[in-house]
């Protein structure tokens, strides 16, 4: 059999050898200004006074939001959680999910468009960007110039900006981990910790990185939402919409020609959809999987049909059946409420709900039961029967609390060692417990037993256990 060698290159019609693989030229989005820009910077806002000062909100004498991964406490305003509670956190993995299935059936890539990690800081790196270089045009031309002094200083002026704002977004993420305060004075001190100071620097590179230089690269290639998206969508799915039956055929006029009468529609091939899309995509070819579902297209065109005298929505949100059959609000309206949205809504609400009653209802007492393996049976004085427990009594309230013991389950079951504990605010101590049955009152064997432990008011827990007793 013979073997062609296959190279990624391919013969070019006028005989030059040509890559079949291209690299990407650099993106420079223009500006925008409209409605979803403003719900755009809405959002960037609102997630980032969220991000940025919840780590210094205190409750009471703590950080009301920290995550103590060192003594495994978590701790979110008046809740003390442990790593027993990771019930919540899939609770709450699940919630996302839905939701996240749920805002795409209605309206596709909302969370891409506006809320997404990525499409924030792009935002805020774009604005610093055309801050120091300009917008598109002198932003390309600055690119395209020689280096001299004017370039070096607007590049190394953004890069600085750039760099502040991702070290200061590393450090703030930390400060979720480590008290931020504590961070701060160690970090001037210069005494922070070998793992801080790598989160630090880890985590304000991919900022950097992402945010700066990879940008469309990360939506369109290394975000697996973008692949399955499509499975999430059907025909009534708000999408970012070209009306190519209005639309088309395309073509440049002035703003006192008939279109008509050229045999034009309403689009004037401006190119300004292409020009301020962030993943560079032109929405009039159809949707495709790189469009983030931002709107910008939207703002810029309702500005050119604005100036054109033409009506709005030649690009805008709708779904494939209002553009197939021409229906309008009324028509998309009618299909929100449809079984596959009604079914994700319900289910996250019945979720949702469950999460919040379990917490509402939360003892703040955790009791783990651990038996002492160096003496898992023994006689002892008296002709008594002992085994030996260990008890982990995890505190989950913020105030000092004392819990009395008590053991059940066999006939002359008796605590042996100390009954009351005293376990101070959000912390745990383990306890070394012996119980007692009198010699031969029960049968060789592994018997079931309970312990209960109570503070005498609001936190009760019953644990269950063995006792042996040997042959």
């Amino acid at each position: 059999m013979k073997v062609i060698p296959i190279t990624p290159v391919q013969a070019a019609e006028d005989g030059q050898a040509q890559g079949l693989y291209a690299s990407e030229g650099k993106l420079y989005p223009r500006s925008v200004t409209g409605l979803f820009a403003r719900w755009r910077w809405a959002f960037v806002w609102l997630t980032q006074i969220i991000f940025y000062g919840l780590p210094w909100l205190q409750w009471g004498e703590r950080q009301a939001v920290l995550f103590d991964l060192g003594a495994r406490r978590f701790y979110i305003f008046g809740f003390v959680l442990y790593p027993q509670d990771f019930i919540y956190l899939t609770g709450l993995l699940v919630a996302s999910a839905l939701s996240l299935f749920l805002f795409t059936a209605v309206a596709g890539r909302l969370w891409c468009g506006f809320s997404c990690p990525q499409t924030v800081y792009t935002e805020m790196f774009l604005w610093i960007e055309r801050k120091v270089e300009g917008d598109r045009g002198a932003r390309m031309r600055l690119d395209a110039a020689g280096m001299d002094l004017e370039k070096f200083v607007k590049k190394s002026f953004k890069h600085l900006l750039w760099g502040m704002v991702a070290m200061w977004t590393g450090f703030t993420f930390v400060g979720y981990f480590t008290p931020i305060t504590e961070l701060g004075m160690e970090f001037l001190q210069t005494r922070m910790g070998s793992w801080e100071v790598f989160w630090v620097f880890f985590y304000a590179f991919a900022t950097y990185g992402n945010a700066g230089f990879m940008r469309e690269q990360v939506c369109k290639y290394m975000c697996p939402y973008a692949r399955f998206q499509s499975a999430m969508f059907d025909k009534d799915t708000l999408i970012v919409s070209y009306d190519a039956g209005r639309g088309e055929p395309r073509g440049s006029r002035t703003r006192k020609a008939d279109p008509k009468a050229l045999n034009l529609g309403s689009c004037v091939d401006c190119t300004l959809c292409v020009q301020v899309c962030p993943t560079g995509i032109d929405i009039r070819n159809g949707l495709q999987y790189e469009c983030i579902g931002c709107g910008a297209c939207i703002d810029v065109c309702d500005g050119v049909m604005d100036k054109m005298n033409y009506p709005r929505g030649l690009i805008r949100f709708s779904t494939e059946n209002a553009m197939a059959s021409g229906g309008g609000r009324d028509a998309i309206l009618h299909r929100i409420l449809r079984p596959r949205v009604l079914v994700y809504a319900s289910i996250l609400l019945v979720l949702t709900c469950a999460v919040m009653v379990s917490l509402a209802m939360r003892t703040p007492l955790k009791v783990d039961v651990v038996r002492d393996r160096a003496a898992l049976s023994r006689i002892v004085a008296g002709g008594m029967l002992e085994n030996v427990y260990r008890l982990q009594i995890m505190n989950a309230s913020e105030e000092k609390q004392q819990y009395r013991l008590d053991a059940t389950g066999l006939p002359g079951l008796s605590v042996a060692s100390e009954r009351v504990f005293e376990v101070g605010p959000a912390e745990s101590r383990w306890v070394a417990v012996r119980l007692q049955i009198p010699y031969g009152s029960a049968a060789s064997g592994s018997h079931p037993i309970h312990f209960e432990i109570d503070n005498g008011a609001d936190a009760r827990v019953r644990e269950k256990s063995v006792f042996l007793v040997p042959r």
